[in-house]
């Protein structure tokens, strides 16, 4: 191959600008899909990559047995960060608790901040260095702390905020003076470990309480904590020595013993590391108060991401190859005279190398113009900051992909080139095809339809299931309630600024009522649990919701028996009342729901009549089984209790919502002048549970497009090589009588199997897929099961789309023109 074969490829290419355009279109279309999803998943293992030494650090997990669900969760006890200190194989240990964010105030303005308290040893765990200023004494003088380049930017305006001074507050909403010590660089985007400022423990706005816990933790405080182990330590045998020091803390030997009756052979409390590069896939993570909110993803999305970006990337190559090969045959009389002369096959094969290595490079210049232009969007789509994509590695990888393309694409319609028989072409029979490379090209056009149908089938699917879920009814309406998150530090029953709050709300028009709970619906960051049994009997665990006493009035949920809490006739934080769900009731072993009523239930718990660990309480109603999280999880037992110390509030409005958020808006101020107001409507907390499902559809849809793009290529492809291979077929049935829609249906038939044969081959397993995709909801679409019944009525109209030209063209065919030699 040389330097002349690319001129004369540039040549070829020029003079065919029909083939040229849509061969390089197809191709880089694909290029530039194939490149932004390979970039997202380079991005998605890539979190975490930038701390020192990654490998080697963890972060330590527990599960705590002693509740009646036990769940992983990213943060343990604070007292294990001084044991794993002294554990061989641990060369440092440390973290951070995120207790107590700060709230600033810029220009008049508050901003939360999402701010970290670190522990001894964070910046050195962390690799950080200050861009401006000393970050050691930003994070060990009282007031003094630091923040990010980005962070400066959005509060001032410039990153040259060196020695400024704001005014911060935390959950204790006292205000202080704090200095800015230090500007650190940004964290990259692909971290669990994001944070706008840092403060260290000893800051003036950390409790002294808290900075104990946080230093020593004997009250069993949780903190997120991260260790670095020695090259060839065990991170297993580093768990069990943190484990054997959690079962010798004074919380272990403390257990009642009918909990560690309970227990049996388990320990009040697992221990295990877990590498920091896999933080992001640790999807299995019970959220708690003080759980960091964080992206995460699923491994199983990205590998099928992976296998998507590989489909999308085959259906390029096929594409091309059954262009080059149409155009191969087309140039036998070319190869045929090459021969003659004297070209043999290395000659031949250069050639052809050349043409499509110079078209991949063209194809692949334009995928990354397209795929630059389209980052944004794509961002968008998938929800994550993905403008450190296309660096110049990347690129590179991008280049060298484009140029393997090229070398693979080119080995098929070479070996055709060596086939052609100079006699036979140069006799006038040119144009002619063997019968296995015709079955070759159409097999490869049925395994496009096939791909991008069976894509589509599933995408429908994705998106269907998670629009049902985003819209179904949870067992209420959330449509006129608004969520408002009241400071910390303001719980209603010891607030007397919460109450007025409240009182103001209710004199304001259009607002029905505010309920209070420990937690939205919908979400899970205040969720607990304990045990609940009848008399004699065996004890369960049971959801427990804490509810003043108008909840179920101003979420309009009726008694399934009994009767609910209601204002008028139950009192705030009474002790006794409680109703349990019909779930609840059924495995409680009452009959009948209506048979609950009245009767006595032992509750794990603190409160008046307390014997041995269990408060009695007596059920005064039965409420229907409500969607307390997502439909990924099914109904769970639960009981509502009277008790107000919750911050949350359900507004229930008359009016449309964003009105009654002006109103929020405009009295906050007021009552909490130091915090930050946080609200939304209930029906978009709902909707958060499926923000991954929502994000993989885009990206699936984004995907099945450009799939079906490709393939429409290739059927267009396909039905001018029908039409152009049986011109004089369709000639002799014109003039032997054939109207112009036997003509059409000839084509069309030819076209049908095309797609027909496909689907057979690749809905089944579609569908296969897709109900294993809606098992893991408790609820499905019914639509979702007819998604292969829409992908494949997609392929035909794709077909007609593409094939409508060529069938026009054959029914105005000229037979006198046709069969003039």
């Amino acid at each position: 191959m040389r330097f002349r074969d690319f001129r004369i490829g540039l040549r070829i290419l020029m003079q065919d600008p029909a083939f040229s355009l849509v061969a390089i279109l197809g191709l880089g279309v694909g290029l530039a899909a194939c490149l932004l999803l390979l970039g997202f998943a380079r991005y998605s293992w890539q979190y975490n990559a930038h701390v020192p030494d990654a490998d080697h650090v963890y972060l330590i997990k527990q599960r705590q047995n002693m509740g009646d669900y036990a769940d992983w969760t990213d943060q343990a006890p604070t007292l294990l960060r001084g044991a794993a200190e002294r554990t061989p194989g641990v060369a440092a240990a440390s973290g951070f608790v995120n207790w107590l964010p700060l709230t600033v105030q810029a220009d008049t303005q508050l901003r939360k901040l999402k701010s970290l308290t670190v522990l001894p040893g964070f910046a050195e765990m962390m690799g950080l260095r200050a861009l401006k200023g000393d970050l050691n004494a930003a994070l060990t003088q009282p007031d003094s702390f630091a923040i990010t380049e980005k962070t400066a930017l959005r509060l001032f305006g410039t990153a040259d905020v060196l020695g400024r001074t704001v005014r911060a507050s935390s959950v204790q909403e006292q205000p202080a003076s704090l200095r800015i010590a230090a500007v650190l660089r940004d964290p990259p985007a692909n971290t669990t470990i994001p944070y706008e400022a840092l403060n260290g423990i000893a800051s003036s706005l950390v409790p002294a309480e808290a900075r104990s816990e946080a230093l020593i933790g004997a009250n069993g405080w949780w903190g997120y904590l991260l260790v670095r182990l020695k090259p060839g330590a065990s991170p297993e045998a580093v768990g069990e020595s943190l484990q054997q020091a959690i079962d010798r803390a004074p919380a272990a030997q403390g257990i009642p013993p009918d909990v560690r009756a309970r227990l049996g052979k388990r320990k009040a409390m697992d221990i295990m590391l877990s590498p920091l590069r896999e933080a992001y896939f640790d999807t299995q993570l019970a959220p708690n108060r003080f759980s960091y909110e964080v992206d995460r993803g699923s491994r199983v999305v990205l590998v099928g991401l992976l296998i998507v970006a590989g489909l999308i990337l085959l259906l390029a190559g096929i594409n091309y190859v059954n262009l080059a090969t149409i155009r191969v045959i087309r140039r036998q009389r070319e190869i045929s005279m090459r021969k003659v002369l004297g070209a043999g096959a290395p000659r031949l094969a250069g050639q052809f190398v050349a043409e499509s290595l110079l078209l991949a490079l063209l194809a692949t210049a334009l995928g990354l113009l397209l795929a630059w232009l389209a980052l944004p969007l794509f961002g968008e789509l998938t929800k994550r900051d993905l403008s450190g994509v296309l660096t110049a590695p990347n690129i590179g990888a991008a280049a060298l992909i484009g140029m393997l393309l090229g070398l693979l694409t080119a080995i098929y319609p070479a070996w055709i080139a060596f086939r052609v028989r100079p006699s036979q072409a140069l006799a006038g029979r040119a144009d002619t095809e063997a019968l296995g490379s015709r079955r070759l090209r159409q097999i490869l056009t049925v395994l496009q339809i096939g791909v991008a149908m069976g894509l589509a089938s599933f995408t429908l699917a994705v998106a269907w299931q998670t629009r049902f879920a985003m819209e179904a009814s949870p067992g209420f309406d959330p449509a006129p309630l608004l969520i408002v998150d009241l400071p910390e530090a303001h719980a209603v029953r010891r607030s007397e600024q919460a109450r007025s709050f409240i009182e103001a709300l209710k004199r304001t028009p259009g607002v029905v009522g505010v309920a209070v709970s420990t937690d939205a619906m919908g979400r899970s960051k205040n969720r607990w649990s304990t045990e609940m049994r009848r008399e004699g009997g065996k004890g369960m665990p049971v959801d427990v919701k804490s509810v003043s006493a108008n909840f179920f009035e101003q979420y309009g949920i009726r008694p399934v028996a009994g009767r609910l809490f209601e204002a008028g006739k139950d009192k705030e934080n009474d002790s006794v009342p409680v109703v349990i769900n019909a779930l609840a009731a059924r495995q409680f072993g009452f009959a009948t729901p209506a048979e609950a009523l009245g009767q006595t239930l032992l509750f794990r718990g603190e409160g008046e009549g307390q014997k041995d660990g269990m408060v009695s309480k007596r059920v005064v109603g039965i409420a229907p089984e409500i969607h307390f999280y997502s439909l990924r999880e099914p109904s769970y037992p639960a009981a509502y209790e009277l008790w107000t110390d919750g911050t949350t509030l359900s507004i229930r409005s008359a009016l449309p919502l964003p009105q009654i958020e002006r109103v929020v808006r405009r009295l906050w101020p007021a009552y909490f002048p130091n915090s930050v107001l946080e609200m939304r409507p209930a029906k978009d907390i709902y909707a958060a549970n499926y923000d991954t499902d929502a994000r993989v559809a885009r990206m699936l849809t984004f995907a099945t497009t450009i799939a079906f793009l490709i393939a429409g290529i290739g059927a267009y492809v396909l039905a001018a090589d029908a039409v152009e291979r049986r011109t004089r077929e369709i000639a002799l049935r014109k003039l032997f009588g054939a109207q112009r829609a036997h003509i059409g249906r000839l084509v069309a038939r030819e076209l049908g199997v095309m797609v027909l044969l496909p689907a057979l081959i690749s809905l089944p397993l579609a569908a296969f897929v897709i109900a294993k995709f809606l098992a893991s909801f408790a609820e499905q679409a019914p639509i979702a099961y007819w998604a292969p019944v829409f992908a494949l009525a997609i392929g035909l109209v794709m077909a007609a789309l593409a094939g409508a030209r060529q069938a026009w063209a054959a029914m105005g065919l000229n037979p006198a023109a046709a069969l003039r030699v």
